[in-house]
């Protein structure tokens, strides 16, 4: 399924709040709805995923409760002044709503924030010298649990037989060394592909994001960063074949050979 780009208005037009809510919303109203047409309909999926966004925008996970009473006793709210939403569904109605729509959907929010940062200049200011951008990548758990689990979930056997369930994905950003905040760029869930029967891994979700979205960044001059684990011979000649640098954690402990010809040469060079 195809899902709207961002228009050419979009990309010059200034970066503001109302901008980036309106986006927002034309990004969640192209959402696919597997519901069938009836009374289950009275939420609309620009409005769970609105809700869902003021919840984190506001830091505070109680938001959306306080705002229906604002409703109940003032029949207004801020939920449908700052960010319209019309309707206010409950945690569990914009679970239900949003759990089926995937990631990919949300690119064209990824792309109208990212491109409006940079036609306002503000990347301009998280340039490194010499090393263009720098873009980190790391995996993060979001979910765990040794009960609830999906066919999309990873699995862990421990030696007592017992199975952990859990959801991975690894999140690129932009950062910069004076810099406390980092931009963040589309994520790669790391799931189990369709057609695969073996678990997905940070390194293979690291490659998809490479080849879907390396085209979109790496003109820009990016250096990647990660820990170890990027830090083998195929996913660097990824990287350079692609076009861009590294910075990668080598440890000697799992570099052993790399770590003996270095110790070897400053040994010499000592000497």
């Amino acid at each position: 399924m195809s899902y709207p780009t961002v228009t050419a208005a979009a990309l010059t037009a200034p970066l503001t709040f109302a901008g980036i809510v309106e986006q927002l919303r034309d990004t969640f109203r192209a959402f696919p709805d597997c519901r069938k047409p009836g009374n289950n309909t009275r939420y609309t999926l620009e409005d769970a995923g609105l809700s869902a966004f003021s919840v984190f925008f506001m830091q505070c996970a109680s938001f959306l409760e306080y705002q229906r009473r604002m409703v109940e006793n003032q029949e207004r709210s801020n939920a449908q002044t700052l960010f319209g939403v019309h309707a206010i569904p409950c945690d569990n109605q914009i679970r239900h709503l949003l759990d089926s729509v995937p990631p990919a959907a949300v690119a064209p929010a990824y792309r109208y924030l990212f491109n409006g940062l940079q036609q306002n200049g503000y990347l301009d200011t998280w340039r490194v010298h010499d090393y263009g951008y720098l873009l980190a990548l790391d995996g993060t758990q979001h979910f765990s649990s040794s009960h609830i689990h999906c066919e999309q979930c990873l699995t862990k056997t421990h030696h007592n037989g017992t199975v952990t369930y859990s959801h991975q994905v690894l999140t690129p950003v932009l950062t910069a060394p004076d810099k406390p905040q980092v931009i963040p760029l589309p994520p790669e869930f790391i799931s189990r592909q369709d057609g695969q029967t073996k678990q997905d891994c940070e390194i293979n979700a690291a490659k998809r994001w490479l080849a879907q979205w390396g085209a979109d960044y790496i003109p820009l001059g990016i250096t990647f960063l990660g820990d170890d684990l990027y830090c083998h011979q195929p996913f660097c000649q990824a990287v350079l074949d692609a076009g861009a640098q590294f910075i990668f954690n080598c440890k000697p402990t799992s570099h052993t050979t790399s770590n003996s010809h270095f110790t070897t040469h400053c040994s010499i060079s000592s000497a």
